[in-house]
């Protein structure tokens, strides 16, 4: 177990993230140092609004350098940025610089509003982050201790989709995934791989299933990877189905991330792998409709910070 701190970026302002935060805290004991990279304006709100009565300290990039922190702490670098449109921005930023100065290997972000903060400059986070690391080769994987997913494209328009799919995109996502699984997790995953195609039949001409996902889980294999399919879609989340199989990829995003939440509901994190770092989500967004209910349920985060407090 490594006391390597988990920096935690708890992005939009109207969020749920600091009611599951707290929530998070209040029923769980964690190991590793947790850094929350924010406003401390926004944080302080949030504890009075919520009556948050643990010690949240506040420290500099230099303390973390000079690896002054305690763990099972909780500490504050303050954002305090005067362009409100820059801040989450400003958050991320300065985490990557604590990631590539070698000072962390762990991070969090909370929920984010990718039309207000990507601005249609990338398709989700996952591409956000990657692209910050000039990395290339990376996938989207919804873990759960039972059963993950992947889908091979993510937050990509539906009339896209077939276009993007190719052999190598494929082929290159299940190595990641494999590699994620045996490096991480010291397991051999049973990957089992889904058609882009209603039962995975075509009227058409030119069939994805056959053309390119076939011929690609063929050459997996010749690599010793456990990858087997495709299977149509609509039958390979059933009950016996899914016990055969330790992650399900999809092709396209809600093809795999429907089925999963409704098995798992908040049971599940999302982990960006093929980074040089491990980065990882709550499976559920903003919710800003739930913002200063008092409902929103923490078990995504627990289950991220948990993860992170493992490796």
């Amino acid at each position: 177990m490594s006391s390597s701190p988990i920096l935690i970026v708890p992005g939009e302002k109207k969020s749920i993230f600091f009611e599951i935060f707290f929530k998070s805290i209040n029923s769980k004991k964690f190991i590793s140092p947790l850094i929350l990279v924010c406003s401390k304006k926004i944080l302080n709100k949030e504890i009075k609004n919520f009556s948050f009565n643990k010690k949240i300290e506040l420290i500099n990039l230099d303390q973390i350098i000079k690896k002054r922190l305690k763990k099972r702490r909780l500490y504050i670098i303050d954002i305090n940025s005067h362009n409100s449109k820059t801040y989450i921005q400003d958050c991320f930023s300065l985490a990557f610089k604590i990631i590539k100065q070698g000072l962390s290997n762990k991070l969090i972000n909370g929920p984010i509003n990718k039309t207000k903060t990507l601005r249609k400059k990338h398709l989700g986070m996952t591409e956000y982050v990657a692209k910050s690391f000039n990395q290339k080769k990376f996938a989207m994987l919804i873990y759960n201790d039972n059963l993950s997913v992947c889908p091979i494209t993510t937050h990509l328009p539906l009339k896209l989709v077939s276009k993007k799919i190719t052999k190598k995109l494929v082929i290159e996502k299940i190595i990641i995934i494999n590699e994620f699984y045996k490096k991480v997790l010291g397991l051999k995953p049973k990957i089992g791989v889904v058609g882009l195609n209603p039962h995975c039949e075509s009227i058409l001409k030119f069939n994805e299933d056959t053309k390119v996902i076939l011929p690609a889980i063929k050459l997996l294999k010749k690599k010793n990877i456990k990858a087997s399919g495709p299977y149509p879609a609509d039958t390979i989340f059933m009950k016996n189905n899914i016990k055969n199989f330790d992650v399900i990829v999809g092709m396209y995003h809600d093809q795999v991330l429907a089925p999963i939440k409704t098995l798992f509901e908040y049971d599940a994190i999302n982990i960006t792998i093929g980074l040089p770092f491990f980065r990882i989500t709550p499976d559920h967004g903003p919710n800003e409709m739930m913002v200063g209910k008092g409902k929103s349920n923490p078990m995504s985060l627990i289950k991220a910070i948990s993860f992170l407090d493992k490796i």
